[in-house]
């Protein structure tokens, strides 16, 4: 471990903490309290709250002082769960009605109490039945049936009357979390199943100092201007209607122009470095899904099996089998390798209702999917060349920053992967190879690989910095094993092919979502979906006007006109509501003097250019996809 030191058995941690910051440790690699004693001898990294680990201790148990708030002001409430997530945390009660933004002040205050208090943050340790036995006389029913499917030990926390379950680590007391905020309420479903009860759940963040909350509140402000929920709606790209059900997408016209946009231009990238397109259907045979593994592996996430005569198929959760068919339709040689196949495939996964979000988590999505079969001997260059390809599409669309994460699996459970150590060793140190080629640095996430091989994950960061997963690129030991996949060599023999997966977009109804947020909808001109709206000012100018719409689409510009019997000053608010790039605006003295008005989205007037002057400028920042 980074940064760590090798203490005795028998050490205290909090004995030998090095600096006053420090809220916790790793220990061997294993999170843990400083009130934690060495079993043994063993390395130990102290974590403060500006460590990854450390916030989520942060995070974690700034819960818990909610729980324990709401439990002072609310004692018939019951505890269910409260996990930190990716930026802060929420725990999730059984009570009888929402909470209102006034009982969330309150349940602030309380808070603040206990804060100031310093309650120590004491753990236990109990067997399953003494834990059920507690939590029964405590009438935590949720605790109940957590507890009922684990195994002895488990452990509880303690702040003074209050007693949790939770496995921990925790801050040594509660005085020392500083700043928060308890930023929203909504309801959820008790583990995520909506068969269940509903609960009510708190969100919160929390932080060190008041400076970075200010800058997470101001984010967040931020943040909500840019939801892709809202702007979608004004941009009029998409709709999702609970009659057609949750989680599924219906693009608009517009929405529609933006896709096929980004998809061309997916198309041509992908083209202009030698791969081969192809378009699978989106059900498949139930045996296809059995060989591959899918059915096992994503079973909770697949759409029931439909059964016509003696034959039952799946809709697709993943694109994958059907690449590995194309494959094997023939007799592969080592002259055909690298085969590149891509693949924008329409997959359905049925994910839980309190995980969907718009775009950006969805029932039906669309993957810029491809797989590439190679000999061993190729794998190198062409992990190089998908990160190149990454990076050039990334940075069209105007992302520029990313953390990269290399997932590899853990030596200590070799049983829990697919595949043997050598495989396991070349596979990562192909992937490294390509990180370092292109100058990409990377955090190394061990044990975080999926059973079936290691991979590279690319995650952008928006305009709010903000984090969105983008990039996979994906050994995979599994498909090539189960369906037998090989190629003549050289020598005439048969040998294993390497296949990568990998997208660079992720799913195109997310990147969308992403997208809309990153430029708070306003879309560079190449991607806009009107890219130049025509006003003319009264209806004696519409002929006119419609002359300038033809030319301008005439020259492949994306162009609408709105010619109603409204005010300018109403047409000129829509389209900025719209957030088109360009409008033009039409009068007399337009008629007259053989020039046109423009009004940029972004500098405002832009004077009085003819018509093909005008044309030229738009088609040179479409050319140069300007962000």
């Amino acid at each position: 471990m980074k940064n760590s030191k090798t203490y005795k058995k028998g050490t205290r941690l909090e004995d030998v903490v090095d600096n006053d910051g420090v809220i916790g440790a790793m220990v061997d690699g294993e999170p843990r309290d400083l009130s934690y004693t060495l079993p043994e001898k063993a390395e130990v990294r102290f974590l403060t709250p500006e460590d990854e680990y450390g916030r989520q201790i942060y995070w974690h148990s700034t819960a818990h002082i909610l729980a324990y708030a709401v439990k002072r002001r609310y004692p018939n409430a019951k505890l269910a769960m409260g996990p930190a997530i990716k930026d802060g945390f929420y725990y999730d009660f059984g009570v009888d009605r929402p909470f209102t933004p006034e009982e969330l002040t309150r349940i602030e205050e309380e808070m603040k109490r206990i804060i100031g208090e310093d309650l120590p943050f004491d753990r236990e340790e109990l067997g399953v039945d003494d834990a059920i036995k507690l939590f029964k006389e405590l009438g935590e029913n949720y605790k109940i049936e957590l507890l009922e499917e684990l195994e002895s030990p488990v452990s509880i926390y303690r702040n003074n009357d209050f007693i949790d379950l939770c496995k921990g680590p925790h801050v040594p007391s509660t005085g020392r979390i500083k700043f928060f905020k308890l930023t929203a309420s909504s309801g959820a479903y008790w583990r995520g199943d909506e068969s269940r009860e509903m609960l009510q759940r708190i969100y919160g963040i929390s932080f060190e100092r008041q400076e970075e909350l200010q800058d997470y509140l101001e984010r967040m402000k931020e943040a909500k201007k840019r939801d892709h929920r809202t702007l979608g709606a004004d941009l009029d790209l998409w709709m999702m209607n609970d009659e057609i059900g949750a989680g599924l997408v219906v693009w608009l016209s517009r929405g529609v122009t933006v896709r096929k946009v980004i998809e061309d231009f997916w198309w041509d990238e992908h083209k202009k470095r030698g791969y081969d397109f192809i378009l699978s259907p989106h059900i498949a045979k139930t045996d296809l899904w059995k060989q591959s593994g899918h059915l096992d592996y994503y079973s909770d996430l697949i759409y029931p099996v439909m059964k016509k005569g003696n034959q039952s198929y799946l809709i697709k959760p993943m694109n994958c089998p059907f690449h590995i068919k194309v494959y094997k339709r023939k007799r592969r040689s080592y002259r055909e390798l690298p085969l590149r196949l891509a693949e924008l495939g329409t997959v359905y996964r049925y994910e839980k209702s309190g995980v969907l979000h718009g775009l950006l988590r969805v029932r039906g999505f669309t993957q810029d999917d491809a797989h590439i079969f190679c000999m061993p001997s190729q794998a190198r260059d062409e992990l190089v060349d998908i990160i190149n390809l990454a990076r050039d599409m990334l940075s069209a669309f105007g992302f520029g920053d990313y953390r990269v994460e290399l997932s590899v699996w853990n030596v200590n459970e070799k049983d829990k992967y697919m595949g043997d150590e050598k495989d396991w060793e070349n596979a990562e140190s192909c992937l490294v190879y390509a990180l370092k080629k292109t100058g990409l640095s990377y955090e190394r996430m061990e044990g975080e690989a999926a059973f079936y091989g290691p991979k590279i994950d690319i995650k952008i960061l928006d305009a709010l910095k903000r984090e969105w997963q983008a990039t996979t690129i994906q050994f995979d030991f599994n498909l090539p094993q189960k369906f037998n996949l090989k190629f003549m060599g050289e020598d005439g023999r048969q040998h294993g092919v390497v296949v990568i997966h990998r997208a660079i977009l992720g799913s195109v109804e997310r990147f969308v979502g992403v997208l809309v947020e990153h430029y708070g909808g306003k879309f560079p001109l190449w991607l806009a979906p009107v890219q130049v709206k025509v006003l003319p000012i009264t209806s004696e100018i519409n002929e006119f006007a419609g002359d300038i719409r033809e030319e301008l689409a005439a020259s492949g510009i994306r162009v609408e006109m709105d010619d109603r019997n409204e005010k300018l000053s109403f047409k000129i608010r829509e389209a900025t509501i719209e957030k088109v790039p360009y409008i033009v605006i039409v009068g007399q003295k337009e008629i007259d003097s053989g020039c046109i008005s423009v009004r940029s989205r972004d500098k405002g007037d832009i004077g009085r250019p003819n018509l093909s002057d005008f044309i030229s400028l738009l088609k040179e920042e479409i050319e140069k996809r300007s962000n």
